[in-house]
């Protein structure tokens, strides 16, 4: 590793003018290390974008002129790779896919490699494009969604961020946001879906490490009144408050609470949830003695006595019953249902304590993301399709590990499974299918690693809901040895035998991982006693009893019916997160995914420092290295994708030319009447007939409403139809690079102006040759008052793909 003001300037002056890494022969760090030394953060690998994280603000690489420079752009090749290309080369494949296929932009990497930031920017390119159409009637609805969109941003990363060893605003939970189009591409509304909120860390920390985001603000940023009513003055201490004295651009209470009042929270309904956090940070606080008598309850520290009357007062429960639930268990027992009042003993005592705080704190980050959701939703009737953008946890890997970290890296391989399933191993098969000459590049397929986790009919997750299930006593040494004996064939796992405590190793994608298995099961339950969900239900507080209604109580069950005495089925943690897991897959299936890959230049997130090392480890952890070869030695990516939609296109054409036929001749030679011959050039060496030459355009038509794709329905119709496979591509990738050459018609995507009811491009040709050989219509009439102007070309489209 070097520093990046000393590396070498031939370096820089050669790799830093490769804009794709398939570009060069031999993939290496050197060209990503160029390119970063001189601020290019970006660079394209096949149909991956490499991000580099740069770890200092970069105000100009994300300014509004610049998304209006790439979203304006003819071609986007002609720009320097960034994520600003990939979220328009998504918007314009939902304008221009027939049929209309969704879109998706999965964003993963490292923990801290700038997976947050990326989705940020990239929510905010959408905004800005969808608030640049100069269509009057969507104006102020696009105005309102697209704000409120942004702003649930700094609110849900206020609650659902936190400082960590990696990352100063980790991503606590995952996200899956859709933004939804209208038939004129305007951003109309949006959804917000979230998995596995991390909830355990509002009653632990690691060292080093620090709570929510959303419970320093409020000890910072609330005012003095505030405090001093929620008693959150500077001289007190909270032990769920640690590393208080970091100062982060996330503390800014002020944002937070102006994007909670834009997304129509009003500021009593804020108050009120910030009061329920500030209660939660007392009952902290909430220290036990140890009984010397099991059957005594347990006595509360001499400082806790105040923290728990401020917990219940801002909770807005009975002290003394919030006392009683913490100290004794309820069990009810016997076919009289007998109750039996326990006294806990210490652990027990802290853990339901926890577990109080954790069942508040994630039934409010669900209220949140419900209110959020209320604020930008609208009905499917409004909107066509959409463009999701996936920001989960990144990969993570610590001193300890525990069923948080093995849940989000198992997201992690589901995400690599996607990208290696759908890009490393689609592709070669494809190309061995067209015929080419083909030795496959072999790759990292992690479906061993998988099954391990998730498989049947044994895994690491089988496992433990089996043990979960079972109601087995919490032996972590047990549970080892199971795990050993069940999977001993996989290679994936394994255990470190230097450790004393109990524990298992993954061999992950990205690198193995050793897991401690103490309270792995118990986690894995999540229980919630019912003595607190009635103590919550007993609350006076608003909020608190809109989070927790009364439920109203069933009949008593007939003590004979043996189904009604069978106890519910248990719902575990990692079932839960598995089958979200699985309906998030459903949907990226059933999308075009585009892959931005983000990268840590190095481990401590310091600016200017890049380690070639640990940057070649993520791109061949995360697969772009085969990425790069495969795209490099096959077809292009994009060149494929743009083949198959011309494919699709030519047969439905087709098919619907015939009644097409008479009427595009009326109007085309309605519309052309009186214009002059020109010839139309060759075209892979075939004379073309003479022709008329173009009339000018009216001057009230907007010059960029010229029809796009209209020279290349005159090769669709006649010289590739009769083309196979390889050679078809080929012909085809040939003509397009003679029509850009000569420069005929721009090919076009904007929105042309309020009140022109057709687009008409300048004819090449003559009207006869026109009509007969080609399945373009010249003229072409808006099927929507209110939608943008299609092509004729893509009318024929639109049309076969609308009837029914």
């Amino acid at each position: 590793s070097l520093l990046l003001s000393e590396f070498c300037p031939i370096f820089c002056n050669f790799f830093a003018t490769v804009k794709q890494i398939t570009a060069v022969i031999k993939v290496n760090q050197v060209c990503l290390q160029a390119r970063y030394a001189i601020d290019v953060f970006y660079t394209k690998a096949g149909c991956s974008l490499v991000a580099i994280n740069p770890f200092h603000p970069v105000q100009s690489l994300y300014s509004q002129e610049l998304m209006k420079e790439y979203h304006t752009v003819d071609r986007l090749q002609e720009l320097k790779p960034h994520i600003f290309t990939v979220a328009e080369e998504s918007y314009r494949n939902v304008q221009s896919q027939i049929p209309l296929v969704n879109q998706s932009i999965i964003v993963s990497g490292e923990s801290g490699a700038g997976k947050t930031w990326t989705s940020r920017c990239l929510m905010k390119f959408y905004a800005t494009v969808a608030a640049s159409s100069d269509i009057p009637e969507g104006s102020i609805t696009v105005e309102r969604i697209e704000q409120r969109v942004l702003d649930s941003n700094p609110v849900m990363e206020a609650f659902g961020n936190a400082c960590t060893l990696r990352n100063n605003n980790s991503s606590r939970f995952g996200k899956y946001i859709q933004l939804h189009l209208n038939r004129s591409q305007l951003l109309t509304s949006a959804s917000v879906q979230t998995f596995l909120l991390e909830k355990t860390r509002v009653s632990y920390q690691a060292p080093q490490e620090r709570n929510f985001h959303i419970f320093y603000q409020i000890a910072k940023g609330a005012t003095l009144e505030e405090r001093r009513e929620w008693d959150l003055l500077e001289t007190a201490h909270f032990c769920w408050l640690p590393n208080s004295e970091k100062t982060l651009e996330e503390d800014c209470f002020d944002v937070t609470r102006k994007a909670m009042t834009h997304l129509g929270i009003n500021s009593f309904t804020q108050s009120n949830a910030f009061k329920i956090l500030a209660g939660l940070l007392h009952l902290g606080n909430i220290q036990f003695y140890e009984s010397e008598d099991e059957a005594q309850l347990c006595d509360l520290e001499d400082l806790a006595k105040g923290f728990a009357e401020t917990a219940s007062r801002l909770l807005r429960v009975p002290g003394e019953q919030l006392l009683d639930t913490l100290r004794i268990r309820t069990i009810t027992a016997g076919r009289q249902r007998q109750v039996f009042r326990k006294p806990c003993l210490k652990a027990e005592c802290e853990t339901r304590r926890d577990c109080l705080a954790k069942v508040i704190y994630a039934r409010i980050f669900d209220w949140l993301v419900s209110v959020i959701n209320e604020s930008i939703c609208a009905s499917n009737s409004v909107w066509n399709n959409f463009i999701g953008l996936l920001d989960v946890y990144g990969f993570e890997s610590f001193v300890e590990n525990h069923l948080e970290q093995l849940c989000i890296n198992y997201a992690n391989e589901k995400l690599q499974q996607h990208f290696v399933g759908h890009f490393l191993k689609a592709q070669q098969e494809e190309y061995a299918e067209e015929g080419l000459e083909w030795s496959f590049v072999s790759y990292q397929d992690n479906q061993t690693c998988l099954d391990a986790i998730e498989g049947n009919p044994v895994s690491i997750f089988s496992l433990l809901n089996e043990a979960c299930r079972l109601n087995w006593t919490s032996n972590a040494a047990q549970f080892q040895s199971r795990i050993e004996i069940a999977l001993s064939k996989n290679t994936c796992v394994s255990r470190d035998k230097f450790r004393k405590e109990p524990n298992f190793i993954v061999s992950h994608y990205a690198g193995s991982v050793c897991y401690r298995i103490e309270s792995m099961v118990e986690k894995n339950k999540d229980p919630v006693p019912p003595e607190l969900v009635l103590l919550l239900q007993q609350s006076q507080d608003a909020l608190l009893q809109k989070l927790f209604p009364v439920e109203e109580t069933n009949t008593k069950p007939d003590e004979n019916d043996a189904k009604t005495q069978a106890k519910p089925a248990l719902v575990t943690v990692v079932s839960k997160f598995k089958g979200s897991l699985e309906q998030l897959m459903e949907i990226l299936h059933s999308t075009t995914p585009h892959y931005i890959r983000c990268i840590k230049p190095n481990a401590d997130c310091k600016a200017a420092l890049f380690i070639k090392e640990e940057v070649l480890h993520q791109l061949e952890a995360c697969g772009i290295v085969e990425t790069v070869n495969i795209s490099a030695a096959g077809f292009p990516w994009l060149a494929r994708k743009h083949f198959q939609r011309l494919r699709k296109a030519v047969r439905i054409i087709k098919q619907t030319w015939k009644k097409w036929k008479t009427k595009m001749a009326a109007i085309a030679a309605e519309e052309l009447d009186g214009i002059e011959e020109h010839p139309l050039p060759s075209v892979l060496g075939i004379a073309a007939p003479s022709g008329q030459a173009a009339r000018k355009l009216d001057r009230s038509w907007p010059l960029n409403s010229i029809i796009r794709f209209w020279p290349l329905s005159l090769v669709l119709s006649s010289t590739l139809t009769t083309l196979e496979r390889l050679q078809r591509n080929l012909a085809l990738l040939t003509c397009l690079q003679v029509l850009q050459k000569m420069n005929w018609t721009k090919a076009e995507t904007r929105f042309t102006i309020q009140g022109v009811n057709s687009i008409r491009a300048p004819p090449q040709d003559s009207i006869k040759f026109h009509c007969r050989r080609s399945p373009l219509l010249y003229a072409n009439t808006r099927p929507y008052s209110h939608s943008c102007i299609v092509t004729g070309f893509n009318q024929i489209l639109l049309d076969k793909c609308t009837t029914p």
